[in-house]
């Protein structure tokens, strides 16, 4: 499946255009635009650049689907009314916090109807040890399980979780949900900040839609090369 691709012919795959810049940000989705089905614009991009990040981002591809990556969590009405805000961006997707609760979710998705709201489950820098410290009941496929359910329940159409995750989620939501999975790396590529990680073609075999990737092709020498290859890889694999 290629979530979020209008032709179903790019990869699976929502490059994170966490670029130091915009102009750097829009070269970069110009370079993979023809190979991948989504492009990620994330927290530090919005904040610094507004909604001109995603205008921008998505007249350099627009064969591309828009994820906007902003992890709402707050009070309902708040997240209703930023969600109201971004509106008129027709994201493709928008993430909101799980554990900000049922009520919040679903003001989101009452606001968006025509997005997936996605609903972020436990973040994939998260190791157990972090998940005690801060009192979240684990281990974190337990604490992902419960997430997506509540999450699911209340109007989220699409999830975030580990690729470690992903197939006990699959099967606890079944397929109608689009399975988003960033901890993607590669082999051989360095993890990062990512504390549970998997290889794309392991990701997509348990079960996910669309995986999170980043680094391993934006930091490239050549990042139109790097997702052209990581596409024909997982194209070949989906056949």
């Amino acid at each position: 499946m290629s979530a979020g691709s209008p032709g179903g012919a790019r990869a699976p795959i929502a490059v994170a255009l966490d670029a130091p810049d915009l102009a750097t940000a829009v070269g970069w989705a110009a370079a993979v635009g023809p190979s991948v089905s989504t492009l990620k614009v994330g927290l530090e991009a919005y904040l610094r650049d507004g909604a001109e990040s995603v205008r921008a981002v998505r007249a350099a591809a627009p064969g591309c689907a828009l994820f906007l990556d902003l992890k709402l969590h707050d009070i309902p009405n708040t997240v209703a009314g930023a969600a109201r805000a971004v509106a008129g961006l027709r994201p493709d997707y928008l993430t909101v916090h799980a554990s900000g609760g049922p009520a919040m979710i679903r003001a989101a998705a009452d606001v968006l109807p025509e997005t997936r709201v996605t609903g972020v489950t436990v973040l994939t820098s998260l190791s157990a040890a972090d998940l005690d410290a801060i009192g979240l009941r684990g281990p974190a496929s337990d604490a992902v399980l419960r997430l997506a359910a509540l999450a699911v329940e209340a109007g989220a159409r699409a999830l975030v979780c580990s690729p470690l995750e992903v197939a006990a989620v699959r099967a606890e939501v079944g397929d109608a949900v689009v399975l988003i999975t960033p901890g993607v790396r590669p082999a051989g590529a360095a993890r990062g900040d990512q504390a549970r990680v998997a290889t794309p073609e392991q990701a997509l075999a348990d079960g996910a839609d669309l995986l999170v990737i980043g680094r391993p092709i934006t930091a490239a020498g050549d990042p139109a090369a790097a997702a052209h290859a990581l596409a024909l890889a997982l194209t070949a694999l989906n056949r």
